[in-house]
């Protein structure tokens, strides 16, 4: 099978979903170069989904990816909120942030059924999932629309469990990506590996179509993933100077300087491991605190001396989100950038 065959795309490129840095706006420039945007929906709310995909829907006839996350949400335990906040006390005083003002509530939110009857009306051709799959009424739902599921593994175990339970093809996220890992058999770091590495074992153990993420920003390490046998590479990093992409003007400067030689695996900005560049925050709490509370609710805190730190120009509290290799990054339209991945 080629990936045309399998996509519907004339490249084999997936822009990867990065919330918080893109909308449909990035997805649409990709699309039109013929590769495969992707529009990440996890942090928006109904209305602005679908208001996401009616610009989609006009925009561009070719595949489009939808990504969304499917962890547990963990219920809110006031203990440990406190020991986060006693932990981040110091920048509390410093950045004058009352931590009793701070409103709970997790802006990432799993996909749902409330989410698929807004998205059933477009019969999406791909559906993209973050740490694991949906529970089984959702991706039965899903596959009914006759949409292709794809999701990331990290491990071989990893993609022995989502071959088994009923993905069409499967991302091979290296530890080289940035972002968020799409680790969700466990939480051990350690089990990480690059995308090189990590690939061929995958291709071997597995049915189902691989795709390669992690550390390819360029057509050289394209046609490298490919000659693996990677059926197309999904890329990040690359993207995120775009003209497209909503990068902040802090996150850019930090991708352009020396700053984004030096990335890490964190858990400080959400709760779930996330490779992004190393800032004072990180430099002084460690990277992966063991004051941190699960996923998505360490977010609240950390964001609240975010939005401070940055209204003085500071990086401090940023999750400056990059991959190891951000060498391919440019400051020009993606549809020329995904076009340029492929010469």
């Amino acid at each position: 099978m080629t990936f045309q065959d399998f996509f519907g795309i004339n490249l084999p490129i997936i822009q990867a979903p990065m919330a918080g840095v893109q909308d449909s706006e990035l997805a649409i420039a990709v699309a039109k170069a013929g590769g495969m945007g992707s529009l990440p929906c996890a942090m928006l709310s109904l209305e602005v989904l679908k208001a996401e995909l009616e610009k989609l829907k006009a925009a561009v006839s070719t595949p489009i990816n939808l990504n969304f996350f499917c962890h547990q949400v963990p219920e809110y335990n006031h203990a440990s909120e406190l020991t986060w906040r006693s932990a981040l006390k110091p920048y509390f005083l410093e950045y004058e942030v009352n931590g009793d003002d701070l409103v709970q509530g997790a802006k990432r939110v799993p996909f749902s059924h409330d989410i698929a009857d807004v998205i059933e009306p477009y019969q999406p051709d791909f559906i993209s999932f973050h740490f694991g799959l949906p529970s089984k009424d959702l991706l039965t739902r899903v596959k009914s629309w006759r949409t292709k599921v794809l999701s990331t593994a990290t491990t071989i175990d990893e993609a022995r469990w989502l071959e088994a339970n009923g993905v069409d093809a499967i991302i091979a996220q290296g530890s080289e990506a940035g972002g968020h890992r799409g680790m969700f058999l466990t939480q051990d770091v350690s089990t990480q590996i690059g995308t090189f590495a990590l690939l061929p074992q995958m291709i071997s153990q597995v049915q189902v179509p691989v795709i390669a993420a992690g550390g390819i920003v360029d057509a050289q390490t394209v046609k490298l993933a490919l000659s693996f046998g990677a059926l197309a590479v999904q890329v990040g990093t690359a993207y995120l100077l775009c003209d497209e992409a909503k990068t902040s003007q802090i996150h850019r400067e930090a991708i352009k300087s020396t700053s984004s030689k030096h990335t890490v695996l964190t858990t400080l900005f959400s709760g779930k491991p996330a490779r992004g560049i190393v800032n004072r925050v990180i430099t002084e709490m460690g990277a992966l605190s063991p004051f941190v509370p699960p996923f998505p609710l360490a977010a609240t805190s950390i964001t609240a001396l975010r939005k401070k730190a940055e209204a003085k120009g500071l990086k401090d509290f940023s999750p400056l989100w990059c991959g190891q290799n951000a060498t391919g990054c440019k400051s020009i339209s993606a549809t020329i950038l995904t076009q340029d991945l492929v010469k």
